[in-house]
């Protein structure tokens, strides 16, 4: 048996808590994982898991074998980076997660990117309107907007995400162009369903702040279903300028009140445990901040079509 793999599989057993988990995250077999955790039992001549129908647990003596197991795989880690293995090759599977808007707008990109460069790591992408849960996801590193990041979770940031207040031109025809915060007003707002549903706040440069409370027929909980509402005319809104700048480049959109600015948000790169970090996560942390450093690659879009 080798023990240091067995130690392996039954950390990540105990850390997902489930054999079909460990196995899918490690890309090997249920049958060879359970094996490698009777072995380690067989050898130590303890019970470690509590098995039932729908999720293990640890016993007694697994939980103190797992302290052991997490030094021992920590001191291996150790030792190969101090040889050089730091600097090799990743390989194996990789499951991300992000918002759709920002995975279509520029995160399919960069993945494809990286994959060129890492030919031996493969990407299992899921992109979806929430915010997942790692460990019962089985995702190992998540790409995530917010303003204030859970302190519990461990996270690198990855770039700034700055927004900018914008609507059609055939809307603004319409109902006319706000010159100032608190014109938003007797404009129909679209807006986020779990924040700035009633209220928008901004800033500018003077150091002025400024909260207004706005309305609007349309309420959705991603960024791309308010840009498209935004494209066909149906009011003012909020959009990150990943999604937005190309519009306003093309005159697709305006953007507003460039003197304010909303709240700057973050995007987290959001991961288990800086412990045992996979070469894969490290690698793509790395990539995803120097190709999305102070988000150039979209913050450069032009703002000719400012009012």
């Amino acid at each position: 048996m080798d023990r240091l793999t067995a130690m392996q599989v039954f950390a990540e057993v105990a850390k997902r808590g489930g054999f079909t988990a460990a196995a899918e995250h490690l890309d090997i077999s249920r049958v060879k994982a359970t094996r490698y955790v009777s072995e380690l039992e067989s050898w130590l001549g303890t019970r470690l898991l509590q098995r039932s129908t729908r999720r293990v647990s640890l016993t007694e003596a697994g939980e103190a074998c797992l302290r052991q197991c997490e030094q021992m795989l920590a001191l291996t880690q150790d030792l190969q980076s101090t040889v050089g293995r730091r600097d090799s090759s990743p390989r194996g599977q990789l499951r991300m997660t992000t918002s759709i808007s920002f995975g279509q707008a520029h995160l399919a990109g960069a993945v494809a990117e990286y994959l060129q460069q890492y030919p031996d790591v493969t990407v299992d992408l899921m992109v979806i309107d929430r915010a997942v849960n790692l460990i019962e996801d089985r995702v190992d590193l998540a790409i995530r907007t917010t303003g204030e990041l859970d302190p519990n979770l461990v996270a690198r940031r990855i770039a700034p995400c700055r927004s900018v207040i914008c609507a059609s031109p055939d809307y603004l025809k319409a109902r006319g162009t706000p010159d100032h915060p608190q014109a938003l007003r007797e404009h129909n707002c679209l807006t986020y369903t779990n924040f700035g549903r009633s209220e928008w706040r901004f800033s500018n440069r003077q150091g002025e702040e400024i909260q207004v409370e706005i309305r609007g027929n349309l309420t959705a909980n991603e960024a791309s279903i308010l840009m498209e509402a935004a494209l066909a005319g149906a009011g003012v809104a909020q959009l990150p300028t990943y999604l937005a700048n190309p519009l306003i480049e093309r005159g697709e959109l305006v953007e507003l009140l460039p003197q304010w600015s909303p709240p700057e948000l973050v995007i987290w790169g959001v991961y288990l445990s800086r412990r045992h970090l996979p070469a894969t996560v490290r690698t793509m942390l790395d990539f995803l901040a120097e190709r999305f450093r102070d988000a150039q690659c979209w913050e450069d879009s032009i703002h000719k079509n400012r009012i």
